[in-house]
């Protein structure tokens, strides 16, 4: 009798579970103990063909590095990639692949190097999780023998709040980058700009 009425409790809280925008459930773990989104994308982690994909689809490169266990990722995921504006820009504007920072799934990086998650990550210089890096619209801007810590237009490392990811996400989406305004700087404006 206890177990029947434990299946029918967990079969309830998970018919219970909040609802996104358009339906989408709460990001859930992977066999990898890392968090999965709807709009990640299952790619072979050959990054010149992941950027030529995501150009082919009028979408930005996002390479999300994180780890199981990793708390700030729990919280960019349960509460930051949630907020309906950022997981839209996530589904529509952004081609992300998920990169485990101790994985041993194969990664061709943009100059052909071909080598473990972790070995990439290492290569990278990536210290922190999550890490973001952004690439250029075209993998025609990315010299042959560039890495992707060479190729990133901008990399953000660490958990940030729901407005900081906001701004961020637009800013790679409006190439602030190649302007002299700095992130920050943008960013503030941009918080002026909704307050006002």
């Amino acid at each position: 009798m206890l177990r029947y009425a434990m299946t029918i409790l967990a079969a309830l809280a998970l018919t219970t579970l909040p609802a996104l925008a358009d339906g989408q459930r709460e990001p859930v773990l992977g066999d990898d103990g890392l968090h999965k989104a709807p709009w990640m994308q299952d790619t072979f982690r050959v990054l010149r063909e992941d950027l030529e994909d995501a150009e082919a689809q009028g979408k930005r490169l996002l390479l999300m590095i994180e780890q199981r266990g990793c708390i700030y990722c729990k919280k960019m995921h349960e509460e930051v990639f949630v907020v309906p504006e950022i997981d839209r820009m996530l589904s529509e504007d952004f081609y992300v692949v998920q990169i485990n920072m101790f994985g041993d799934v194969e990664v061709v990086d943009f100059d052909g190097a071909a080598m473990s998650e972790k070995d990439a990550v290492r290569r990278w210089g990536a210290m922190f999780t999550p890490t973001l890096m952004f690439f250029p619209e075209s993998a025609e801007d990315i010299p042959s023998d560039a890495t992707a810590s060479d190729a990133a237009i901008v990399t953000m490392p660490g958990a940030f709040s729901a407005s900081t990811t906001r701004n961020l996400l637009t800013f790679v989406l409006e190439k602030g980058y190649e302007t002299d305004e700095p992130f920050q700087k943008y960013h503030a404006r941009k918080l002026e700009e909704r307050e006002g």
